[in-house]
């Protein structure tokens, strides 16, 4: 049973977590060659209290504990309350950045193939997704919640991943990146979609008996609120940039921006909606403005410290002991999520003048599910969604996933011929000239 937290035991728990994510960051940027995350993820789960973080030491006690049902949580969480609501303030940052980072012109421009490969690769991510959670038993019915909340989980792609290997591999400005960078940024949008309807079906309790009204009314809404949030934000971005720049005192458009982040969170909780939705939203409207610019170094500083809290904390709510029971279900899963993004979004690119090559490295590119589904898994075991062993099975999922696109997308980048059928057609054309002069 978990007793009160004191503010000592509180600042020394940040200190650990803060240590362990950035050793095990280290480890697996310089010593792995994978992200970050990785590291922060693993050391979470290390630390965490079904393992190191559970043994009771002297005069101390176990230094992390569960977290009972209650009020503010549907099941039991890991980790004390103060502890999980800092970690979801990182998500509320890192989406605010995800949102702030993207580029919303690029986006339009490219929004045709991208939206084929994004819906492609949302569609059969979700339907093999619920369709293996009902074929392992852990559903009745493709309409359980627990099906629906898996699907929705195996529509993530990580923006933040996929930005830094493709920039890593200098392939951003091909035609292949800059398509499924867009086709990122959608399909998160759509994910996070996804999702607020799978947590209001669940609110509403109609899981397992799915009647088309209920269903339109949360699609409805929640497509509503998050164009009426963007559009208003997109219109009114550069008066918000001008207001937040008129303040001189030190520190005013970072604290300023952040509110504007927090409040929009707080208008999608209010609606019904993951606070997530709010603050990438009201990101991506801003997104074109100088505040954005502005707010690139000071807000780094931020992120450095509650992104990684957020990741680490997420490792900790996983029990290694349930992995044991379902590890069979957690490869099969992840095999398909891997087959519904690499075709999923790699067959749909073959109609917009994608070759085969390009299809791939659009497919893989897709792939890794990074930190979106790290908030999915955080939504769904917070909301009671889902129970321990499927939470399990979906950081499995992230895992694997995360760490072969990278690999394969090297490999596949290694061939300098163009992904596309036109720049292989002007290739043959210029290859020709020489002999027929």
């Amino acid at each position: 049973m978990e007793t009160a937290l004191t503010v000592p035991m509180f600042v020394a728990q940040l200190a650990i977590i803060l240590v362990a994510a950035k050793l095990g960051g280290e480890v697996a940027e310089r010593f792995l060659r994978v992200p970050a995350v990785i590291g922060e993820l693993s050391v979470g789960i290390l630390i965490g209290p079904f393992a190191l973080g559970g043994i009771d030491l002297p005069y101390v006690g176990p230094l992390f504990y569960f977290s009972p049902a209650g009020a503010d949580h549907a099941i039991a969480v890991p980790i004390a309350e103060v502890l999980q609501s800092t970690a979801e303030v990182g998500a509320i940052v890192l989406l605010f950045m995800a949102g702030l980072e993207t580029d919303l012109r690029q986006f339009l421009r490219y929004s045709g193939p991208a939206s084929l490969v994004a819906l492609g690769g949302v569609v059969a991510p979700f339907v093999l997704g619920a369709g293996a959670t009902v074929l392992f038993g852990y559903a009745d019915g493709f309409g359980d919640i627990e099906a629906l909340f898996m699907g929705a989980v195996c529509t993530a792609t990580s923006i933040g991943i996929t930005v830094r290997v493709l920039g890593d591999l200098r392939r951003l400005d091909t035609p292949e990146g800059v398509t499924t960078l867009a086709a990122a940024v959608l399909d998160d949008v759509l994910g996070i979609i996804v999702l607020t309807i799978v947590v209001g079906i669940g609110a509403s309790g109609t899981s397992g008996d799915l009647s088309l009204q209920s269903t339109s009314l949360v699609v409805v809404r929640t497509l509503g609120f998050w164009i009426v949030l963007t559009v208003a934000g997109v219109l009114l971005s550069r008066h918000i940039s001008n207001l937040i720049g008129r303040f001189n005192v030190s520190g005013a458009s970072v604290a300023l921006a952040l509110a504007l982040a927090f409040g929009a969170a707080v208008l999608a909780d209010v609606a019904g909606l993951a606070m997530i939705i709010g603050a990438f939203s009201i990101g991506l409207a801003l997104s074109g403005t100088d505040l954005a610019r502005r707010l690139e170094t000071p807000l780094s500083g931020v992120y450095a410290f509650l992104v990684p809290i957020f990741f680490v904390v997420t490792g900790m709510m996983v029990d290694v002991n349930e992995l044991g029971s379902v590890w069979r279900f957690g490869l099969v899963l992840t095999l398909l999520a891997t087959l519904g993004k690499v075709f999923g979004a790699g067959l749909p690119s073959l109609a917009v003048d994608f070759n085969r090559r390009g299809a791939m490295r659009i497919g893989f590119g897709m792939l890794p599910r990074g930190e979106v589904a790290l908030i999915m898994a955080s939504i769904g075991i917070t909301e009671g969604l889902i129970g321990n062993s499927l939470f399990g099975v979906t950081i499995m999922m992230t895992l694997v996933t995360t760490i072969v696109a990278p690999i394969v997308l090297s490999q596949l980048f290694k061939d300098e011929k163009p992904g596309t059928r036109s720049g292989e057609m002007a290739g043959e054309v210029s290859a020709g000239e020489p002999a027929d002069g």
